[in-house]
């Protein structure tokens, strides 16, 4: 058993387990904000309704969120010792900025957004939820930032750790270390616009089609109708709309690959030699024959994405060196099947909106089952995005910067290969804790696997439960005729007849 191994397959489970959840939280925030927007706006109790039900769903799926987070954090420091002593001084202003400007914002709204519907008014709980939306996109952005800085290190310098007032050796080895010379810069490093662009998109796409596959089931099932055709109706706006816009995203986000990770955008397209690269819809590269079988591609396409040519070089992996190629299998596979599924949500949500917009879609029954199970792809789609982004990286945990020229262009050595400045980066074989043993990682793996199915079944009885009582329609308050104010609405709310809350609605 080889603890890196191990180490990377634990990190794995654990981390792609709670990724189930920030996805889908990010997205229904959103949706929660336009549905409290609606009601402010129209004070049709629909809107309230609908607003109440996908905050129990978002509530629920927030606080699992939460918990398996934790543990991602812990293993830093237990079985990824050397990779913390080397980010850690980048990795803590990140995650600092996380927890002032993202964390406290999330948990100060979050008891208003679940618990303070009849405490607050609409206008502060829209606020709350406004705040716990906005709270989950900040959090998101400083984990993109910190993981795009170890894809495309910037704003910072290595030097050698000290103990005790002298250059630190371990097991004959200098401990290196990060130190942030431009916050800034660490920021803004070349693939963080570009990642956490197509990350967010992920998550809206995600939300949306959680919504839509509850709401299509309520409508099959003949269920909720007025609320499931309004739900569905604004889930498939957003759908629609951050699907054709990821597509965007994912060619910008091809071209920064192109620019600032050659050998991985070489192991998405299974691109072996130098020179025009085709690009594939899908096939089994073989890295032996160096060819796709049962490929089918364009001709010159990955130039025309990359480089607005057909004609364009681009680099293969024959210009990797041997020791630093990703492995070539998952990421392709991972990086195909992401698009394969991305085109068919642009396919069914514009067919969709087609059949919306004539006023034909509720009977399509045969689509409406489509989208139940869709959410499924929506889920696998942020997961492969994942791996392709994390596989590709391989076998770097920091990727070490590549000698460029004065324009940017990666400068090839005597033997046409990429030459890496390999110690300023940090290898995933270096990463490990010295100290961690393979059975103990193997241990932690079998049990974390039983808590986080425990976790998982737990997690979707609740939803179950939630889902099969449906929403619980509310009511619009009754017009008052009586003489009434402050002090009348406080004898209610001493009778337990009414919330203060709702009287101020009725007063408005």
């Amino acid at each position: 058993m080889d603890v890196v191994l191990l180490s990377r397959v634990q990190f794995a489970l654990t981390i792609m387990f709670h990724y189930l959840f920030p996805p889908l939280t990010i997205g229904m925030g959103v949706v929660l904000v336009y549905l409290e927007g609606m009601y402010l706006k129209t004070r049709q109790p629909i809107f309230e309704t609908a607003a109440r039900f996908w905050t129990s769903l978002f509530a629920v799926s927030f606080g699992i969120g939460v918990a398996t987070g934790i543990v991602m954090e812990f293993q830093f420091g237990t079985n990824w010792a050397a990779y913390s002593r080397f980010v850690g001084d980048v990795f803590g202003s990140a995650l600092a900025a996380e927890g002032i400007f993202a964390f406290f914002l999330e948990s100060g709204f979050l008891s208003v957004l679940v618990f303070g519907w009849d405490r607050v008014s609409a206008g502060f709980h829209f606020f709350a939820t406004l705040m716990v939306a906005l709270g989950s996109i900040f959090s998101s952005v400083w984990i993109i930032v910190a993981n795009s800085w170890q894809q495309t290190p910037a704003g910072h310098h290595v030097v050698q750790m000290t103990r005790d007032g002298a250059p630190w050796v371990l097991e004959g080895a200098k401990v290196m270390r990060a130190e942030v010379v431009d916050f800034w810069a660490v920021v803004f490093n070349p693939s963080t616009v570009d990642r956490l662009t197509h990350t967010l998109i992920g998550a809206m796409i995600m939300g949306s089609f959680f919504i839509l596959s509850i709401s299509a089931w309520y409508l099959l099932k003949g269920r909720h109708e007025d609320f499931a055709r309004r739900s569905f109706s604004g889930a498939l706006l957003f759908a629609t709309v951050f699907s054709l816009a990821e597509l965007v995203s994912g060619h910008s986000n091809a071209r920064m690959v192109a620019r600032e990770q050659p050998a991985k955008l070489a192991a998405m397209e299974a691109h072996f030699a130098t020179g025009p690269a085709d690009l594939h819809l899908f096939g089994i590269p073989d890295p032996e024959q160096q060819k796709v079988h049962l490929g089918l591609a364009l001709p010159g396409g990955l130039g025309l994405l990359a480089y607005d040519s057909f004609q364009a070089k681009v680099l293969g992996l024959d210009a990797v060196p041997a020791q630093y190629q990703p492995p070539l299998g998952p990421t392709f596979q991972s990086f195909h099947a992401m698009v394969a599924l991305g085109m068919f949500f642009i396919g069914i949500t514009l067919l969709a909106t087609y059949y919306r917009l004539r006023g034909k879609l509720w009977s399509q029954r045969w689509l409406l089952w489509i989208f139940v199970f869709a959410v499924g792809g929506a889920v696998a789609a942020n997961q492969l995005g994942w791996a392709t982004a994390e596989v590709g990286r391989q076998p770097w945990t920091v990727t070490a910067p590549l000698e460029r020229d004065a324009s940017g262009v990666p400068v090839l050595g005597a033997q046409g290969q990429l030459q890496y400045r390999a110690a300023e980066g940090l290898l995933t074989s270096a990463s490990v804790s010295e100290s961690v043993k393979a059975s103990e990682v193997a241990g932690s793996i079998a049990m974390f696997s039983l808590i986080y199915l425990l976790l998982g079944v737990i997690w979707l009885l609740v939803l179950d439960d939630k889902i099969r009582k449906g929403p619980v329609p509310v009511e619009a308050p009754p017009k008052r005729t009586e003489p009434g104010g402050l002090l009348a609405a406080a004898a209610g709310r001493t009778a337990h007849e009414q919330s203060l809350s709702e009287a101020k609605d009725e007063g408005e």
